[in-house]
């Protein structure tokens, strides 16, 4: 339950604004490890600003959805909301310079697979991808458990897509019983405004249900139908004046947010992109010669430490051996 969850509780914030300021000192927290002895001028020229990130998180998400519409087999759409939460979360403490999207973005598809119980297999999964596929599945089994990790294992995500079936069944039920089959003019548009909302970070703001009734709202507007006497009468019925009111505030923030958000200026993402290569976290970056010796390194390292254990137990079987003997 969506009341009771770790995203309610610990995924949930206030509005853009508070989204907006951890994504910056996110980014302020990267240049001052990187850039320390750097002037501001040189910062400037040579880190993204917070603007130049949001630009790239939002370009990579649309290829994350266009990704997962293009997925064989089908891929269900809650599939897609909760890989999107998921890339959405780890971006609000963490840098696109220290994690490239490229990398985090299949990662979040792949997990999200596995919570929302789509089984598919490494092996399927990069079969939809172009290019070398034996890499692309080491860069995401090596980022998942990072991923899991930055997101607290907090994996259980609520999308709007299920309220938003219950809204349907609940509208033909008490609402248009005489006229049931007209509520299906609702679902085309609705389900369109909810997947227009993952373009946007709601998700992060509003509950699911919250959501998909904004949606079912803003599509039975469309067709010239208001579902304010649903709301007031059938949903909210018995509710105090001030929580119809919260409610309604609501529903116009989500639906202005949804339909009011900015076009993606592309003309910019091909520099953004050349700038983030020259200073992304090569620590981080599989294919830089720093990652391969820090893998290297921890191979070596547990490697050894598996070697110390087995020393360990073949003393100690000796030790039991020779304690026998000596009986």
């Amino acid at each position: 339950m969506f009341a009771s969850g770790t995203q309610r509780k610990h995924w949930m914030f206030t509005g853009v604004s508070e989204i907006d300021l951890l994504r910056k000192e996110a980014n302020e927290r990267f240049i001052k490890i990187f850039g320390d002895n750097m002037d501001e001028s040189s910062r400037h020229e040579n880190f993204l600003n917070p603007a130049e990130e949001k630009l790239l998180m939002r370009h990579f998400e649309f290829i994350l959805r266009e990704f997962c519409k293009k997925f064989n087999p089908t891929m269900p759409k809650y599939v897609q909301g909760t890989a999107l939460t998921y890339f959405k979360r780890f971006y609000i403490h963490n840098s696109i310079m220290d994690y490239h999207p490229r990398d985090l973005m299949l990662t979040c598809v792949y997990l999200s697979c596995k919570v929302e119980e789509f089984n598919v297999s490494i092996g399927q999964f990069v079969g939809n991808l172009k290019g070398d596929r034996e890499k692309f599945a080491n860069i995401i089994l090596g980022f998942e458990l990072l991923l899991m990790d930055k997101l607290h294992y907090h994996l259980t995500v609520h999308n709007p897509f299920r309220p938003l079936e219950g809204f349907l069944i609940d509208l033909k039920t008490r609402y248009f019983k005489d006229k049931p089959e007209s509520v299906e003019r609702f679902r085309k548009n609705a389900e369109e405004f909810v997947e227009k909302s993952l373009s946007t970070d709601v998700c992060l703001i509003y509950s699911p249900s919250q959501i998909a009734l904004a949606g079912v709202i803003c599509s039975a507007g469309e067709e010239g139908i208001a579902l304010d006497n649903y709301v007031t009468t059938v949903l909210l019925r018995g509710s105090p004046t001030e929580e119809i009111k919260k409610m309604a505030t609501q529903i116009k923030r989500i639906k202005s947010i949804v339909k009011n958000q900015e076009a993606l200026q592309r003309e910019l993402i091909g520099p953004v992109q050349r700038k983030l290569e020259n200073c992304r976290n090569q620590a981080n970056n599989p294919e830089s010669e720093v990652y391969k010796r820090r893998l290297e390194e921890m191979f070596e390292e547990e490697e050894e430490e598996r070697s110390r254990k087995r020393a360990k137990i073949a003393h100690e079987e000796m030790e039991s051996e020779r304690m026998l003997l000596s009986n």
